[in-house]
């Protein structure tokens, strides 16, 4: 009688697993606590589906700041590379992006998701749906709840790949942390990532700018040994601060600059294309009769929301000094008070450490007990890295959970 491997969670690190460790021969149950796998994938992909980048290594595995080693170790194995090989093997042909992101050629992910899907089924992985893991029983059985009652599931071993706390009403609620902690597992806090921030604009700025983008401006600010960044990209203006692409590159640095000061100060480049010279040049020309507003947006080009956050930014003195605007529009302060919860972020830091596994992210505390995907101690901004890492984080633990039975 085959070994059973009872993998637990269904999202990409979880099916990946499966996969794996059924082509090594084992037996495989798949157990999903919602209705159907892949929720936060499918989610993902609404907008066009970023599958990997096509960044070479090792500067991709920079990306993994902390835990680029770690990483890079997993991608030696399983990289964007070999990602989009295996797409190809479902049928999905992907393609670069002017950013260097990779997707689909019909950019979707559901088809993916479907043939994944299809092709696990055909291969002899049980799916088991709304079978959500509460712990173990005494004897080492897996306990879930389901519409029926509790059920206990015996396994020679396990992958959990339950991903972290953001989203949880897609199933990543983060609910496991106590169960492992209660076995001697060590777990780094979930904390808020690839996330906006709050800063407290106005009611006005609020009610008539949020959800304006502001493209392209230049972020820069200083991190905690006192070094100058700065990163240029898009963001969005939203009812209590800022997201968006940019700021999600740099989240990590910003949260850690509020843990350690309490708030974070970050300085935006609204005219990335105009020197400071021919902005003040350009602002000192008389204005006549126009109102002030239409002064700025006439020499300086900035669309409304950048208009609004000088407005924001700038007392009525100060807004009448054009050196002072010239200066603060290429150099906007603001000051980010907190990252929003993490139950609306795109994903979290935190979670199983890395030094409580073994290479073959096998849980020191929990022999048997293998961990993949968000769950686990890293973090990398959007663009592909999230996605990627998911994915070879479940490759490495399935085919540690076959190797370590076979």
């Amino acid at each position: 009688m085959s070994k059973r491997i009872a993998i637990v969670g269904g999202g990409p690190a979880g099916l990946m697993a499966a996969e794996v460790a059924r082509a090594a021969g084992f037996a495989v149950d798949l157990f999903e606590a919602k209705g159907s796998v892949g929720r936060k994938f499918l989610i993902a992909g609404k907008g066009g589906l970023n599958l990997t980048h096509s960044e070479p290594r090792p500067a991709f595995d920079a990306r993994y700041r902390e835990r680029a080693e770690a990483v890079g170790r997993w991608l030696d194995a399983f990289d964007g590379s070999a990602l989009r090989d295996w797409a190809r093997t479902l049928g999905v042909d992907t393609y670069v992006g002017s950013s260097g992101r990779v997707f689909p050629r019909d950019r979707k992910a559901a088809p993916l998701l479907r043939g994944w899907v299809r092709r696990l089924k055909d291969a002899g992985v049980q799916f088991h749906v709304q079978h959500r893991w509460l712990g173990w029983e005494n004897d080492g059985r897996l306990r879930f709840a389901t519409a029926e009652g509790h059920a206990f599931v015996a396994a020679d071993a396990v992958v959990l790949a339950l991903g972290g706390g953001s989203w949880p009403q897609l199933g990543s609620d983060g609910a496991w942390v106590d169960t492992l902690a209660q076995r001697g597992v060590d777990i780094a806090p979930l904390q808020p990532a690839n996330c906006g921030f709050d800063i407290g604009w106005s009611a006005h700025l609020a009610h008539k700018h949020a959800g304006a983008p502001l493209k392209p401006v230049i972020a820069h600010w200083q991190d905690a040994a006192g070094g100058r960044h700065a990163l240029q990209g898009e963001c969005v203006l939203t009812e209590t601060g800022i997201e968006g692409s940019l700021i999600y590159a740099i989240a990590a640095e910003l949260r850690t600059a509020i843990a350690r000061n309490g708030t974070a100060s970050l300085h935006l480049d609204l005219a990335p294309g105009r020197a400071l010279d021919r902005l003040r040049t350009d602002l000192q020309t008389p204005r006549g009769s126009r109102s002030l507003g239409d002064h700025l947006r006439r020499q300086t080009g900035l669309e409304s929301a950048k208009l609004a956050l000088l407005f924001e930014v700038l007392d009525k003195t100060a807004l009448q000094d054009m050196a002072k605007v010239a200066a603060t529009i290429k150099r906007l302060p603001l000051q980010l008070l907190r990252p929003r919860p993490m139950a609306e972020t795109i994903s979290t830091a935190g979670g199983v450490r890395l030094e409580a596994l073994d290479d073959a992210l096998m849980l020191r505390a929990v022999p048997g007990v293998f961990c993949a995907g968000e769950m686990l101690d890293w973090e990398a901004p959007t663009g592909g890295y999230l996605l990627t890492a998911c994915f070879a984080s479940g490759q490495r633990a399935g085919l540690g959970a076959a190797r370590w039975l076979a």
